[in-house]
């Protein structure tokens, strides 16, 4: 498998392990949804920055050069979540995870187009038309029992689309150290610890409900562990290898994957428009990540020219 392969095969992995954190979370009701977030992020971030600690010793000076990219990532890290969290407890799951996901790529896209001068592809931008789409039409097929008001729909709207700019800064500002020659470990372990910190104050006063019984208990554990210590640490390692646009498109297979989850497990429906909101998703994933012959002739075409 090619270096971009691994990585875009480590970025699928993660979108799944983060497509079951909405299933998980139905099995602690009466949890906060803030608790959860700062649960899962925080401590999944601190794990992060544990487990990396010899490589950020010895990245000591290049993190200390880089720190402007380590507070702006960090800031990131900790905002996501509570926007993230909050937008699907004010509009309801679909709506919050639909515009926090389906706006991380354009907001990747403009990031590196006017930062980093980075041109984008013309299959990228139709492999994350049909992505964006799809998720759309799975936002419009669970609809139908939403009772939020216009203004909590409003409100969840704004916060999604803050969840999906933080979310692409702090993936921008981990590449872009990584390109620094700032290792993968480091980038991360510096980022998401620092960020995970910042969540430790809102998890001590939000943190009750997820103590009142051992199942709210083993849900906020379990996201913590496998969905973000484990997700990102993925993650970190798809980020090494290919964009942060490619990457945060690569992750709009977390919809797909919910949607997924919430038939087979907790029992939703899902009508014609969520089929082929799935079918848009399958077929713009298949676009970014299928290596086809005519496309690498085109690519080496263009390096010779």
């Amino acid at each position: 498998m090619s270096r971009a392969g691994g990585g875009i095969a480590a970025i699928l992995v993660a979108s799944v392990l983060w497509g079951t954190t909405g299933t998980a979370a139905t099995f602690a009701p009466h949890a906060s949804p803030l608790a959860i977030g700062a649960a899962a992020m925080g401590i999944g971030g601190i794990l992060q920055s544990a487990i990396a600690i010899p490589s950020i010793r010895r990245s000591r000076g290049l993190l200390q050069r880089n720190r402007a990219l380590v507070a702006l990532g960090a800031i990131s890290v900790a905002v996501y979540p509570l926007a993230f969290y909050s937008s699907m407890r004010l509009g309801g799951v679909a709506v919050g995870t639909v515009v926090s996901l389906a706006s991380a790529p354009l907001a990747s896209a403009i990031l590196e187009r006017t930062i980093d001068g980075t041109p984008l592809t013309r299959r990228w931008a139709v492999a994350a038309v049909l992505a964006v789409g799809g998720s759309a039409l799975l936002c419009v097929s669970r609809l139908g029992g939403a009772t939020a008001s216009a203004g909590a729909t409003v409100a969840s709207v704004a916060l999604g689309l803050l969840a999906g700019v933080t979310y692409a800064v702090y993936s921008w500002a981990v590449h872009r150290m990584m390109q620094r020659a700032v290792g993968r470990a480091a980038s991360m372990g510096a980022v998401f610890g620092l960020g995970g910190a910042l969540l430790v104050p809102v998890l001590i006063a939000t943190g009750a409900t997820l103590v009142s019984s051992p199942q709210s208990l083993a849900v906020a554990a379990y996201m913590a562990l496998v969905p973000m210590f484990l997700g990102y640490l993925l993650f970190g390692i798809g980020l090494e290898r290919v964009r942060p646009s490619t990457a945060t498109t690569l992750t709009l297979t977390e919809p797909a994957v919910a949607a997924v989850l919430a038939i087979v497990v907790v029992g939703e429906r899902m009508n014609a428009a969520g089929w082929a909101g799935l079918a848009l998703i399958g077929v713009g994933l298949v676009l970014l990540t299928v290596p086809f012959p005519w496309r690498r002739t085109h690519d080496t075409a263009r390096t010779r020219g």
